[in-house]
């Protein structure tokens, strides 16, 4: 092969490599692997629940507090970070959310007090996920996504995001049962450091520009929404996936073990409900481009009731443990891509990650509910009955919820498609 072949294959190959770079399918793999990584650390914060109350010897609603508050700072957070995204470019912004959950982690590791553990795991933790989180990164993938695509792509990035509960808590609990829990988090922190160079990875695909498919102002818009019943409604209903999810996610292995169970069984129920999320996620992305989003949203929370009402009736044991964990890790996180997907079919993805940000804090507000009442109702009557039939209760309130929600476009949305 002559000198020239040889370049020739080498300039060939790097155009590829740079078309690849560039291409949307590329955003949709470093999307889903931020997620993947926030996520999947995220989520293994119920395991810390044990560990840290016995050794610095606190009740369960101080830790449930912090981490109640990091859920709600994400939320609260959501909002601005789309609005910065779109004026600096969501990879800076996504960057930015990643060095202050790795710093927040790092700060909860060296936490010997309930102001210390508020402000590092709760606040800055809480920040940073709000803007290296799962409503950035959707709200990304939906920009870039082919239309016809968009639902199915919103999908692939939430079940990333229970991969990385596959992987990361059962990494966290191996490395809890042999190390200090100190040092978990130091290790956990150096993982989220990483989600810098991965949102950076992203710039030759997506700038401040990306996604700007209309010319209406940030306020004209968020009037647009507040007039919009079903965006308000959709917001409300959101709020009750929060509540049950985050929850479940941090009370759980605590209540296994009140059960009798092993701390192994809790761990191995949050990976089995990361598992079958990811088949749960990607289905009702590919439903909620089949078929009307607000119907699968309220067939999806109905499923949900009947889940958690069956298991708190049933004895609790490995079978039913690891059967619940299947079922509600089908419908875990199938909400967000028809939720996401809704907020793009009525107002399309110039605002998208301002708009879904705030349907997002709704959700926070419950998953700061779910997780602070969790631990409040515990430590003042010794049990989760209340907030477990809480969650029944609130899943059908939320399918009534979205079955009476508009889901009609905004007019300009209308003369667009037209």
């Amino acid at each position: 092969m002559s000198v020239a072949d040889t370049g020739i294959r080498r300039d060939a190959a790097q155009q590829i490599l740079a078309s690849l770079w560039r291409s949307p399918v590329f955003v949709l793999f470093a999307a889903s692997l931020i997620v993947f990584t926030a996520f999947g650390i995220r989520q293994s914060f119920g395991l810390f629940m044990r560990p840290i109350t016995l050794d610095l010897g606190w009740g369960r609603e101080t830790l449930s507090m912090t981490l109640a508050t990091q859920q709600l700072m994400m939320g609260l957070a959501a909002p601005f970070a789309g609005a910065l995204a779109d004026r600096w470019g969501a990879p800076r912004t996504v960057a930015l959310g990643g060095a202050l959950f790795g710093l927040g982690v790092f700060v909860m590791s060296q936490s010997t007090s309930p102001e210390w553990m508020l402000g590092s795991a709760g606040i800055l933790g809480g920040l940073g996920l709000g803007a290296c989180g799962m409503p950035l990164i959707l709200t990304v993938v939906g920009q870039v996504a082919p239309a016809e695509k968009r639902s199915l792509w919103l999908g692939i990035a939430t079940a990333s995001a229970t991969g990385g509960q596959l992987v990361f808590v059962p990494i966290s609990q191996s490395l809890l049962s042999g190390y200090d829990w100190v040092v978990v988090l130091i290790v956990l922190s150096m993982f989220a450091g990483l989600i810098v160079p991965m949102a950076f990875s992203m710039s030759a695909s997506v700038t401040s520009e990306t996604g700007k498919d209309s010319t209406i102002k940030l306020g004209e818009a968020l009037r647009e929404a507040g007039r919009h019943r079903g965006y308000v409604m959709l917001t409300a209903g959101f709020f009750v996936c929060g509540f049950q999810v985050s929850f479940i996610a941090v009370h759980l292995p605590a209540y296994l073990i009140d059960q009798g169970a092993s701390a192994a069984l809790g761990a191995t129920a949050l990976a089995l409900i990361a598992m079958f999320n990811m088949a749960g996620s990607w289905t009702a992305g590919w439903l909620a481009g089949k078929m009307r989003k607000k119907y699968l949203l309220c067939a999806i929370y109905m499923i949900r009731s009947m889940i958690i009402a069956v298991f708190i009736m049933l004895p609790t044991g490995p079978v039913t443990v690891m059967i619940f964990a299947a079922a509600i890790g089908f419908v875990w996180l199938s909400t967000v891509p028809p939720t996401s997907g809704l907020v793009a079919q009525m107002f399309g993805v110039r605002y998208m990650g301002v708009l879904y940000g705030i349907v997002y804090l709704g959700h926070q507000l419950g998953s700061f509910s779910g997780v602070w009442l969790g631990g409040w109702i515990f430590d003042a009557t010794g049990n989760y009955d209340i907030i477990w039939w809480a969650a029944v209760d609130l899943g059908v309130l939320s399918a009534v919820l979205h079955l009476l929600m508009s889901d009609k476009p905004v007019e300009r949305m209308e003369q667009q498609a037209a």
